[in-house]
């Protein structure tokens, strides 16, 4: 099943899939172990992003720490600082990076960093991407795991993160990655078992993350149905068309928070962490569940920033009318807070969401 799969692409975060396929080439070889260090340097901290593991220039982490945070948290300094570890320096590393694109077939890509941030020579295709996922799981099952993970610790720190989809379409989701920039909006390149077929899909160009994700869903729903024979084109036989990449998310869109939902909302508090949001999120949708509503609500963390403190909103997005007010009348009973906001009430800076 494909569609426009040889179109250019901007990669985005996607790039990290073929840093790692790099680094397991040298952990299979031998030449690189997990408990290896990777030091962070200026120079990988000088990227954006940088910094989230509170790691200093000189100080390091292990390999298999680095690996993990590049699926939990997509860190860019941690792909720069891998690369420096294998190849001496990033731009040695990226030239590593193409030799091995055009050695696996993956005709309409170039790397132009370790990381994905926006560069006009960064470019890929929905079908080379899928070639490399499934290089991915060709070569290197003993280290395909690293593709469903969902925290990662450094010292004392335990965090959270990891690809959505996995969650989304468990049992049967077991990886892989997702990448964001405003020119390619929300992209993602998963697999997943079932009836013990592994299928591979791509999908590029979203312009939220949870319609990403629900459509990778279906497309996977639909390709496990199909039969895998037949005169269906493999991947590395489709074509790439040598088009120009798109731009999905222009500079005047890119950035701001969206309510594009058409249904209601239920507003259930704002909370110190992300964690404390979305666990009031997952209670209210189980309180949902057994109020018997047709149908359940989407995730809708949003961040909200007064006077420099940021806390997370807890909100369960495009609701039916209905379900919106059955639920809030659920919690005030129990004199619990809750309040109904429609799509217009979300305008910047949503300090109306702070409490």
């Amino acid at each position: 099943m494909e569609r426009n799969a040889g179109a250019a692409w901007y990669p985005a975060s996607l790039t990290k899939l073929m840093t790692m396929y790099v680094v397991f080439e040298e952990l299979k070889a031998g030449r690189l172990q997990p408990g290896d260090p990777v030091t962070m340097s200026k120079q990988a901290l000088s990227v954006e992003y940088a910094g989230y593991l509170g790691v200093p220039v000189g100080g390091s982490i292990t390999v298999d720490t680095a690996l993990t945070a590049l699926v939990v948290r997509s860190l860019n300094d941690v792909a720069v600082a891998l690369g420096e570890r294998v190849a001496g320096s990033e731009a040695a590393f990226v030239q590593r990076m193409n030799e091995t694109a055009r050695r696996l077939g993956m005709t309409a890509s170039h790397f132009a960093n370790a990381h994905g941030l926006p560069n006009p020579a960064q470019v890929t295709t929905a079908r080379d991407m899928a070639v490399l996922a499934v290089a991915l799981a060709r070569d290197f099952p003993q280290y395909y795991g690293y593709f469903h993970a969902d925290r990662v610790d450094v010292g004392k720190r335990q965090i959270s993160g990891g690809v959505k989809f996995v969650e989304l379409y468990a049992p049967y989701a077991d990886g892989l990655k997702t990448g964001f920039i405003c020119a390619s909006g929300f992209n993602i390149v998963g697999s997943a078992v079932r009836d013990g077929r592994r299928l591979v899909a791509v999908a590029f160009g979203f312009r939220r993350a949870d319609l990403r994700d629900e459509f990778l869903i279906r497309l996977f729903d639909q390709a496990f149905t199909l039969k895998t024979a037949g005169s269906r084109p493999k991947v590395w036989q489709m074509r790439n068309d040598g088009s120009a990449p798109a731009v999905v998310l222009g500079q005047g869109e890119c950035g701001m928070i969206r309510y594009d939902m058409p249904g209601d909302a239920v507003w259930l508090g704002t909370y110190g962490d992300w964690r404390a949001a979305r666990t009031a999120y997952d209670t209210g949708q189980a309180e949902l569940a057994s109020l018997r509503v047709a149908r359940l609500g989407k995730e809708y963390i949003l961040p909200v920033t007064v006077n420099k403190v940021t806390r997370q909103a807890a909100i369960i997005a495009d609701l039916e009318p209905d379900a919106a007010q059955k639920l809030c009348e659920h919690y005030k009973a129990r004199k619990l807070f809750c309040e109904i906001r429609k799509p217009p009430d979300f305008v910047a800076p949503f300090s109306g969401f702070w409490r």
